[in-house]
């Protein structure tokens, strides 16, 4: 692929803990079941705030409220691959869960501690998962005024 036709995909990411357990989304991708944040795709138009919160409420329910930046990831699932994923991790709060439907290939959003995320590691949708929450775990929050207000 031409160099300037490449663009990766930009996602976001939710992490959040609740009384050592931490929010996951199990969902069928290709076939397979898989963990993973709730997360999903930049909508055109939208803010990577907008993004994060409509993402972790169509696959959770639950309403997000991003209090700092957690990281920015690149993902390539396979060396020399044109496809690439931008990850804009956010940790923050939940707040009680809504009535509703999942968005379709969820199966279930689950609460898991840590050593059940590592046992399941396999089942990760991708290596960012894990290390996410590593991150998390480590205490990384950068502010969100990192991202600028004008241009976000």
């Amino acid at each position: 692929m031409p160099e300037a036709g490449w663009k990766p995909n930009t996602t976001v990411a939710s992490v959040c803990e609740l009384d050592g357990r931490y929010l996951l989304v199990k969902e069928e991708v290709g076939g397979s079941i898989v963990y993973n944040q709730p997360a999903g795709h930049l909508e055109a138009g939208e803010t990577l705030l907008e993004a994060v919160v409509r993402e972790t409420l169509e696959e959770t329910r639950y309403p997000f409220r991003p209090q700092a930046l957690l990281g920015v990831y690149r993902y390539q699932p396979q060396a020399g691959s044109a496809h690439t994923f931008l990850r804009f991790g956010f940790r923050g709060e939940v707040g009680e869960r809504l009535a509703g439907e999942l968005d379709r290939g969820i199966i279930a959003a689950e609460w898991l501690s840590y050593e059940e995320i590592v046992a399941c590691r396999a089942q990760h949708r991708s290596p960012m998962v894990l290390q996410c929450i590593d991150d998390f775990r480590d205490g990384r929050a950068y502010p969100l005024d990192v991202i600028s207000p004008s241009f976000a």
